[in-house]
């Protein structure tokens, strides 16, 4: 019995090890490679509610760009008001700049009187956007809401 399990078990590893070296189309393969990167400025207020609105620009290495406005709402436990100038966003996980579109979830802690920074990692379904950025402002408290890209 534990002969026929480990030889299943062989077998099992084989074949999945044959598909690993099996060769990806060139399509599949540049498909599956798009980098994108966002750059942005924001501003905005929170009293409870939390809002802030933006504009920016994301490129691609595919070589597809697009002007984006940015619209961050939610609510929690939050005071201030505050922009961020030149800020960076990395996307991950999508295949061309359309994946980029859309709401995703945004949570996070901030904290800044005079120079505020913001890092956070928000989620679309399996895309990723990591921001990161340094502005000017006083805000403090914890939120959570969602964060909007669009085409301008």
């Amino acid at each position: 019995m534990i002969k026929r399990t480990f030889g299943i078990a062989a077998l099992v590893l084989a074949c999945a090890s044959a598909f690993t070296v099996l060769p990806v189309s060139n399509a599949q393969a540049a498909e599956a490679k798009v980098e994108c990167h966002l750059s942005f400025n924001l501003s905005g207020w929170s009293l409870i509610y939390k809002h802030a609105e933006g504009t920016g620009t994301v490129t691609c290495n595919n070589g597809q760009r697009a002007d984006v406005k940015i619209v961050m709402v939610g609510g929690g436990l939050t005071a201030g008001k505050y922009h961020i100038d030149n800020g960076k966003g990395e996307i991950s996980d999508v295949h061309s700049i359309d994946d980029v579109f859309g709401d995703y979830a945004q949570a996070g802690a901030e904290a800044g009187v005079v120079k505020s920074s913001t890092a956070q990692v928000l989620t679309k379904g399996t895309t990723s956007l990591a921001l990161t950025g340094t502005g000017e402002g006083v805000n403090l408290g914890i939120s959570v809401g969602k964060f909007t890209i669009s085409k301008r």
